[in-house]
Parts: structure tokens; C-alpha cells; sequence
């Protein structure tokens, strides 16, 4: 829920010329100055000296762009307009003369949509549908990057990632495999989904030093057609691990097994420290493939609409018109429903139709389903009165409401103060009818964050201390603590403490005798930069007299403050963990947004604790007189 904004905010400098007319050839610093949208490449960067001696001329390939070339002729950068529509749509990057990585807008529209490693750096192929600088699935993927990835999501805590490479239901009617194994297998990723909220929170096999090493297993194996009733081969991996380095030392993360499908690898399992015994090749003679009535979840009834499911997504990923993903969305939202009314079981209804409430639920609020809202609510009433669903009725309820906000408040003539106003009513009433839910901490929570960006601070203290006290075992819990914290902080003493993005360890304690700016950034944020320039000038100002500044940079990724830091020196230590704003940092003074910047005297006791840029000068003069 954090992530909203980053999200939003994803790369949109990336292109800063890719709409101009491509008879204006940019200057070399302003093709320098572009970077992947993805963070993890290893490319070229020339320094400031070699940059100087860079050419840029135009690109003698597909279409028309630019190419920029090191004094030696070797390749650094090429941005093409492929469909000469006079905008550029393919952005590439090298290592030692090699492409290594490419964005690409597939359909023209000016925002990359696609992200393609390749030369020396791999395989991957990313799909973006809604373009927001995060991959939504790998059209290519080999079974070495995905155990990568594996180790990636969880030395980042991103479930999200993770998920990725889990095997859907979807996907799991392509394999062909005979309906005891795929009932078999569908049991298997139900409780990897079910574990895994679990599993990124309490994990600790892999830290956030750790790096994956590379791939270990032994080779793959097939299981032919024909085969307990299999229609197609299978490729998998049984017993597949990582090896990661920690701090020096080796360890081994086991995978388990992993699947072939398409051109990519899935994982079926959650990772373990210790290898557990093979799915596929240590299991014999499985029972006869009949099919008689129901099969748990992937009945002989619910094929055929598992694979219309399967149809649909791929056809989302490829939707450009508001009309046709509206159009998409419908037809996925029925097919759901209709699996969650053949479900055999209530347990496997409630799962599919928690999926249902998803998938409407994210669809209105993405703008791309707007009539869904009227099916949404349709929902939320009907399983109200449903007995044995009356569990999952709480949980729907806060979908409506939270679509229904985010839809009005999008809209081109949204009353904000209207608008808000009644979603602060629904709040409180969902919190009061519904206090034991697993939602309402969520519905706390975001009280508790709109009544403090409103000014009403007592209201918000309030609110964060019942998260506090009634869901202390949430993860929420603690980042209402934190901000319950930040809140009562004036006149009080603060903890902060850390390592910087190079390893120096840094203490607030020890700053004592100094006024001390805290600033809370990240590099996405524009807002954030122009404060640095800010912070930057007073610290030269006023540093003599005792003031000096600590930045907690909460980027997704260290690569993305580094590459800042590398073009923009800041005379300031900067804090940094992996997790942004789930961050430890992040969490322990409750930061809901960036920048935040609090104001501590030479005492050690905070002034201010959502200080302005604006206002930093003159209560520096008061503070340091």
C-alpha cells in the first residue's frame, strides 16, 4: 500500500526527449543522462572524461534514432524509432560494445511496455501492461534467472516478485499434464500462495547483503506425453537451488522443483534452507487418471474456463484501448465467478471468489473496468447474506470502499474535500462494524494516515494507537508505532541509527551539540530533489555554526541512490536498507510519504517534525542565534 506512489512515479525522466521530433539530435550529456527503467543492469557508464570525447550520429538501422559511440567507435547507447513515427519507441544499452539490456514501447504510445536483457546479461524478457516501470510477468525467463529472482524477492521482502514465478492456475492447464498430477500440482502452488505473506516476513535465510551466486542442479528431466494421461512433455527441474553469498560465506536456498512453460520457468514451491525430497521424479505409479465428478479445484468443468481465463490475461497484456480492457475485465470477472460458483468446496469458493473481489477491485481502481463498481457492490450485498461465505463479507466491503474512493477521487471534477470527508465516514463505520476483521487494521490505518494529512493530529494519534493495541501482532502494527512516535516526538529525544550506502555506521547520539536536519528521500521523488537543493545550500551556509544533515533514502534498490550519488554529491551521510518504506528506517518513525524532514535542536530534542524546505532558513537562524 506504500508503493502507490513510487509506482507512479517510475522513470518518467527515462524519456525526457523520446517525444521529440527526432530532427533535434540531443547532445551527448542528454543521451548520458538516460537510464534503464529497470535498476538491475550492468552497463557501461563512461566517465566524465571519456563522455566528453563520446559522439552522438544518427542510427544506420530499423528506422531512425540516435547511436552514441566512445572515441574508440565502440557502441555505448542506441535509441531508435522503429516505426518512423517520429518518436522513439526502443532504448538500448551496452557493455563492452555488447547490448545488454532494451526497453521497448510496443505500442507506440510513448511509455515502455517491455523489458529485454540480453548479449551477456541473460535471457529475461519482462511485460509491463500498465507501463508502470514494474515487470507484471516474464514472457522469458531461464531456470538459472529465476532461482535469481527467487533470492531477489526475498532480500527485498517483495512477495509481489515472488509471485511472479509462481505457477498460476492459468498457466498450469497449459502443461498438459494428467489430472492427478495437475491436482497434485494445484494443491502445491494454492499453499505456496496461502504460506507466502508468511514465509517474506519471517525468513531468514537470505538477508539483504545476500547475492545469488549461481544455479545449482542436476539435469533436467522430461515426463513424455502419454504419461498418466499427459498430452505434452514436461520439462522440469527437481531439487533446483541457489547458491547466495553472504558477507562472504556460501549457503544453499533450495527451490525445489521448477517447470517449463513457454519460454519461461516457474516455481511451485516456496523456498526452504534444506533440499526436500523431488515432486516429479521421486514419485512412482500414480494412481490411475479418471476423472469422475469434481477433482478439487481444477474439475473437468472448470478446464474449459481455466483456459478462457488463461486467453483473457494474455489479451489484457496486450490491450491498449480503454474500451477493450473494460471489455477484458468483464469477461474475466465472469469467468471467475464462475468457477467460484462449480468450486466443490466452501473453502475453494471463498478462494476463487476473493479472487473475483481482486480483480474487480483492481480493475475500477486502475480505471480500466469503471462499471465494474455496480458488480463490486453487487458482491459485497450478496455475500453478506451468504452464511457460509459470511466470513469473506468484511473483506469485500473494504474493496468496495477503497474502489469506490480511488474511482471518485480520479474523477476530472472530484470535490476532494467532499470526497474525503465520506471516505473518512466509511472508514470509521467499516472500523466500528467490523472491528475483528482482517481488514481493519488496514481501515485504521488509513484513518489514521488521512486524518494526519489533514491536520487533525489528535484524531490520527487515536487511531494509530487502536492498530496498535487492537492488531499487535499485524506488521501494521509497528508502522503505526512508529508513527504514533513521530507524532508525540516535539520536545522529546529520537532514535536513529543505521549504515550508509557505503558502510559507515551513523548515530544520531552522537550529533549532539548540532542542529540536525532529518531528511526522508528517495530518488523517484521529485519534491525530494528540489530539498536537497535546499539542504544543500544551508548546509553550506550554516554548517560553521553548528548545523549539519542526516538523509534516509528510502529507494527500492541501493543501485538507485549510488547511481544518484555518483552524478550528485551530497556532503551529508545517507542512510540506507533495503525496503523502502517498509524499510526498518522507514518503519520506526512510521514514514507514510517522502519527503519527510524532521528538525532536531542541539539538545537532541526534536523542533519540528514535518518542517518544509520553505521554512528551514528562518528556523535555522532561531535555532542557531
Amino acid at each position: 500500500m506504500f508503493t502507490s506512489a513510487r509506482r507512479a512515479a517510475v522513470a518518467s525522466a527515462v524519456f525526457a526527449f523520446s517525444p521529440a521530433v527526432l530532427g533535434a539530435t540531443p547532445t551527448v550529456d542528454q543521451a548520458l543522462a538516460l537510464k534503464p527503467i529497470q535498476t538491475e543492469v550492468d552497463y557501461d557508464i563512461p566517465s566524465a572524461e571519456k563522455a566528453a570525447k563520446c559522439k552522438i550520429e544518427p542510427a544506420r538501422e530499423i528506422g531512425s534514432g540516435w547511436v552514441i559511440r566512445e572515441e574508440t567507435g565502440q557502441m555505448l547507447r542506441r535509441f531508435l524509432d522503429t516505426n518512423n513515427d517520429k518518436k522513439l519507441d526502443q532504448w538500448s544499452y551496452f557493455k563492452d560494445g555488447i547490448e545488454v539490456y532494451r526497453d521497448v514501447d510496443a505500442n507506440f504510445n510513448g511509455k515502455a511496455d517491455q523489458y529485454r536483457w540480453l548479449g551477456t546479461s541473460g535471457t529475461r524478457w519482462g511485460l509491463d501492461k500498465n507501463e508502470d516501470g514494474i515487470v507484471d510477468n516474464w514472457k522469458m525467463i531461464s531456470p538459472e534467472e529465476t532461482t535469481a529472482e527467487v533470492i531477489a524477492a526475498l532480500r527485498t521482502s517483495d512477495r509481489e516478485r515472488f509471485k511472479r514465478l509462481l505457477l498460476t492456475s492459468a498457466e498450469l492447464t497449459q502443461l498438459g499434464v494428467g489430472k492427478n498430477l495437475e491436482l497434485d500440482l494445484a494443491t502445491r502452488i494454492k499453499i505456496a500462495g496461502q504460506d507466502l505473506d508468511a514465509l517474506i516476513k519471517s525468513q531468514k535465510m537470505v538477508t539483504s547483503e545476500a547475492k545469488w551466486l549461481h544455479f545449482g542442479a542436476t539435469r533436467p528431466g522430461v515426463i513424455p506425453a502419454g504419461a498418466d494421461g499427459a498430452t505434452k512433455d514436461l520439462l522440469a527441474y527437481d531439487n533446483a537451488a541457489a547458491i547466495v553469498d553472504t558477507g562472504g560465506k556460501h549457503s544453499q536456498v533450495s527451490i525445489g522443483t521448477l517447470v517449463k512453460i513457454g519460454d519461461g520457468w516457474r516455481v511451485i514451491d516456496l523456498p526452504k534452507s534444506e533440499a526436500s525430497a523431488g515432486f516429479f521424479y521421486t514419485s512412482v505409479d500414480r494412481a490411475p487418471d479418471v476423472i469422475e465428478g469434481d477433482v478439487g479445484n481444477v474439475s473437468a468443468a472448470m478446464q474449459p474456463l481455466l483456459g478462457e481465463l488463461e486467453k483473457i490475461d494474455s489479451q489484457l497484456t496486450e490491450a491498449t484501448t480503454t474500451a477493450l480492457l473494460a471489455k477484458l475485465n468483464r469477461s474475466r470477472a465472469d469467468i471467475l465467478e464462475k468457477i467460484a460458483n462449480q468450486a466443490s468446496t466452501n473453502e475453494e469458493r471463498e478462494t476463487w471468489t476473493r479472487q473475483f473481489i481482486d480483480s474487480l477491485s483492481a480493475a475500477i481502481q486502475s480505471g480500466d473496468y469503471p462499471d465494474g463498481i455496480a458488480r463490486l457492490k453487487k458482491s459485497m450485498e450478496a455475500l453478506s447474506r451468504d452464511k457460509a461465505l459470511s466470513a469473506l463479507a468484511p473483506y469485500a466491503k473494504f474493496q468496495f470502499l477503497s474502489a469506490d474512493y480511488g474511482q471518485k477521487i480520479q474523477s476530472p471534477n472530484a470535490d476532494f474535500a467532499k470526497i474525503q470527508e465520506q471516505w473518512l465516514k466509511d472508514l470509521e463505520a467499516f472500523s466500528r462494524d467490523y472491528p475483528k476483521s482482517d481488514s481493519a487494521p488496514d481501515a485504521m490505518l488509513q484513518l489514521a494516515i488521512a486524518h494526519e494529512f489533514t491536520g487533525q493530529e489528535s484524531d490520527a494519534a487515536k487511531w494509530y494507537a487502536k492498530v496498535v493495541s487492537d492488531f499487535s501482532d499485524s506488521p501494521i502494527a509497528a508502522k503505526a508505532t512508529g508513527a504514533k512516535r513521530r507524532l508525540e516526538s516535539v520536545g522529546r529525544s529520537i532514535q536513529l541509527h543505521g549504515k550508509t550506502h557505503d558502510g559507515r555506521s551513523v548515530d544520531l547520539d552522537a550529533y549532539r551539540g548540532k542542529a540536525v536536519l532529518i531528511h526522508y528521500w528517495a530518488t523517484w521523488c521529485e519534491p525530494c530533489k528540489e530539498d536537497l537543493k535546499v539542504i544543500k545550500a544551508l548546509q553550506a551556509r550554516y554548517a560553521s555554526k553548528g548545523f549539519t544533515a542526516i538523509g534516509v533514502n528510502l529507494d527500492s534498490e541501493q543501485r538507485l541512490l549510488a547511481d544518484y550519488l555518483r552524478d550528485n554529491s551530497l556532503p551529508w551521510p545517507q542512510l540506507y536498507e533495503q525496503g523502502g518504506l517498509e524499510s526498518r528506517l522507514a518503519t520506526e518513525l512510521g514514514i507514510m510519504t517522502v519527503p519527510t524532514m524532521l528538525l532536531i535542536d542541539k539538545t537532541g530534542q526534536v523542533v519540528r517534525r514535518n518542517i518544509h524546505s520553505a521554512e528551514l532558513d528562518s528556523e535555522l537562524q532561531r535555532l542557531l542565534r
